[in-house]
């Protein structure tokens, strides 16, 4: 197996912290509500609002207005009323402003030693630019659901990848900490690697998928260990 040119990464949960950057949101704006429970609330959202965009039910929406949407009707459910408007929109932009993994950084200034990085989320663009800026996240290129009106799982964000610097699948590899991710890019002909993140959902929930997976060509413990894995 020849290394990939293109390392292409998933983003919430694989180079972000998502749910410990919401659980210290809402703490620091005093929410009165439990903030692991209100981050995990958020997050389940997040797939059912993807699949109205994929059935049509809903037209393309970018991720920023499906968060405004999940977090209008997690806050009916906790029933929170005293939030302003302009509080709500600040609230929601914490997708904005998420912290990356202790290894984040570093690790991806190893890996784009060798490598293009460029990310491959369901984020939109101007979320991923701003949470670039605001973590010191340093990609070659920015790719988002958003420039391929398709959001992961659909074959054209993996394939858009290879597409956008004229390559075949295979010289492409997705980098992430979600396995039906990986799965999906595998089958499109993407190399793959899967990268342990034990407290993406937070510190009292237990992953029980992290072992290796036969779809996957790297399984590494973080950024830094993927580097060693990959000989930088």
């Amino acid at each position: 197996m020849q290394k990939p040119k293109v390392l292409a990464f998933d983003v919430f949960g694989t180079v972000v912290n998502w749910h410990g950057s919401i659980a210290e949101e809402i703490k620091r704006i005093q929410l009165p509500v439990d903030p692991n429970e209100f981050a995990s609330n958020w997050r389940k959202g997040y797939q059912p609002a993807m699949a109205r965009v994929r059935s049509g039910e809903l037209p393309w929406t970018k991720i920023d207005d499906l968060h405004r949407m999940i977090l209008d009707q997690i806050l009916e459910g906790f029933k929170i009323s005293s939030l302003t408007e302009d509080a709500k929109s600040d609230l929601n932009r914490i997708w904005h402003r998420l912290q990356p993994w202790p290894d984040t950084v570093e690790g991806l200034r190893l890996l784009k030693q060798q490598f293009m990085i460029v990310t491959l989320s369901n984020g939109n663009l101007g979320l991923l630019a701003n949470m670039a800026k605001n973590a010191a996240l340093p990609w070659d290129l920015i790719l988002s659901a958003e420039v391929f009106r398709h959001y992961k799982p659909d074959p054209e964000t993996y394939l858009g990848v290879a597409s956008t610097f004229d390559l075949l699948p295979e010289e492409v590899m997705l980098v992430a900490s979600h396995k039906d991710d990986l799965l999906a890019a595998h089958q499109c002909g993407l190399q793959t690697a899967f990268i342990e993140r034990p407290f993406e959902f937070g510190p009292s929930f237990t992953r029980n998928d992290l072992h290796h997976e036969s779809f996957t060509n790297y399984h590494a413990k973080d950024f830094i260990d993927l580097a060693r894995q990959l000989s930088v």
